[in-house]
């Protein structure tokens, strides 16, 4: 039995697909019932728990060979500190040690590039350390915690390795995740302006290629970044309009006015509009103009991982809101990619 806890996020979701599909008995962890149709008619045993609870941790592992840890609590805000450090931390710690007084044969937890050392003059490989002296979202310190907890089960003897994940793109996002939301505002011609800047990101069934590669061949107590490719937010913005057949929205903001604009949103939303969601929170812009890219030569090197196409994956996910109702008023594609089913 192999178990996926977070099985009702973007990765989770991706990954009890490619076990199925090869046939692998899977149980997966959801953390209410709300997840649900993130597994619907998949086969797979399901579970309901919050692993801040040391027993729930127990129950989940018990009968599994391996382990992949993907739920955590992502957030780009500075709230809910407690809440973001015992979901995170706490939970993937009472995992851990479930799982080695189970005598499990493997774990993989799921890191965050968040959590990995910046430096402007080169992209960022697993060698480079987080520096906590920085300003950091609780998110990042949280992760980096999380390495640290991987490593103390390691050093108890639990075989655990650590498979960094950037940002997201492809098919199967039921919450949907940040990049998804700014996708189906893009196809629905809700997104008037973007920033500047960019990041790496990671097509859905390269991350969930590269979690099976940790579990096969990776090193126990090492971690490996999983990416696919750097993009820019102009090139993002392009891509996007050639997948969706919408426009490059015409206005594209000065960083340091946006910068300023979400810290005045972000102090003045829980007042007039609390329960709205801010996609273009200060801490994302700050991580968008650091322009942070990804050294993956180790991954590449010691698990044989091959990148695959971020522009399929877009595709994908773009095919895959459609399907599901997600995107309202579906302009006419430029391309096409392969069918998904909801």
């Amino acid at each position: 039995m192999i178990l996926v806890t977070g099985a009702g996020g973007h990765l989770g979701a991706n990954l009890l697909r490619r076990l199925v599909a090869e046939g692998e008995p899977t149980r997966a962890l959801l953390h209410t019932g709300r997840d649900e149709p993130a597994i619907a008619g998949l086969g797979v045993e399901r579970m309901i728990g919050d692993l801040r609870d040391p027993a729930v941790a127990v129950a989940v592992v018990a009968g599994c060979r391996q382990v992949y840890h993907c739920a955590a609590k992502v957030s780009t805000t500075y709230g809910d500190r407690d809440e973001i450090f015992a979901c995170n931390v706490l939970a993937t710690r009472h995992l851990l040690q479930a799982a080695l007084a189970a005598g499990v044969e493997k774990v993989v937890v799921t890191g965050s590039f968040s959590a990995v050392g910046h430096r402007t003059d080169r992209a960022s490989d697993e060698c480079e350390p987080f520096n906590p002296l920085q300003r950091h979202l609780p998110y990042g310190h949280t992760k980096a915690a999380v390495e640290h907890e991987c490593l103390k089960a390691f050093a108890e003897g639990l075989p655990v390795v650590v498979a960094v994940s950037t940002a997201i793109l492809g098919p199967y996002d039921f919450k949907p995740s940040r990049m998804g939301k700014v996708l189906i505002r893009f196809a629905e011609g809700r997104l008037r302006l973007y920033v500047p800047g960019g990041f790496t990101f990671v097509a859905a069934r390269d991350i969930v290629e590269g979690h099976l590669l940790a579990m096969a061949k990776g090193r126990p107590g090492q971690k490996y970044i999983l990416a696919s490719e750097f993009l820019s937010f102009d090139q993002v913005m392009t891509l996007f309009a050639r997948i969706t057949g919408r426009p490059v929205p015409a206005f594209r903001a000065p960083p340091a006015l946006m910068a300023a604009v979400a810290e005045i949103t972000a102090a003045a939303m829980p007042y007039l509009m609390p329960k709205a969601e801010q996609l273009l929170t200060p801490a994302a812009i700050r991580i968008l103009r650091l322009n942070r890219r990804a050294d993956i030569s180790k991954a590449k090197r010691e698990l044989g991982f091959r990148p695959t196409s971020i522009e399929a994956a877009v595709g994908e996910a773009y095919d895959w809101f459609v399907a599901r109702g997600m995107i309202a008023r579906p302009a006419a594609r430029a391309t096409v990619s392969g069918e998904m089913k909801s």
